[in-house]
C-alpha cells in the first residue's frame, strides 16, 4: 500500500508495508525539483534515517531496475 501527498514544494510518497510478519518500518519519499529525500524509522535506535539521492541517481536507479549485471552511463538523447 501506498500514499501519494502534493505539499507546495514537494510530492511525498509514503510505502507502508504489509503482508506476511516481519513487516518493515514505512518508507516516506519526498521528490523535490533539486532531490529525493528517503526516510524510514530504524526501530532500534529509534531514529530516523535519512538517504539524499540527487536527480541524475534517481534517473540512474529507475534504469538500473530494467538492466541486467554490469557497468553503465547514461547519456542525453540528442535530438
Amino acid at each position: 500500500m501506498f500514499t501519494i501527498e502534493h505539499d507546495f514544494d514537494a510530492t511525498v510518497v509514503t510505502l507502508i508495508d504489509e503482508g506476511a510478519a516481519p513487516l518493515q518500518e514505512d518508507v516516506t519519499i519526498s521528490a523535490f525539483a533539486e532531490c529525493i529525500n528517503l526516510e524510514q524509522l530504524d526501530p532500534r535506535t529509534d531514529r530516523v534515517q535519512k538517504i539524499t539521492l540527487s536527480i541524475q541517481q534517481v534517473r540512474d536507479l529507475a534504469a538500473a531496475l530494467d538492466l541486467p549485471e554490469g557497468a553503465y552511463r547514461l547519456t542525453p538523447v540528442k535530438e
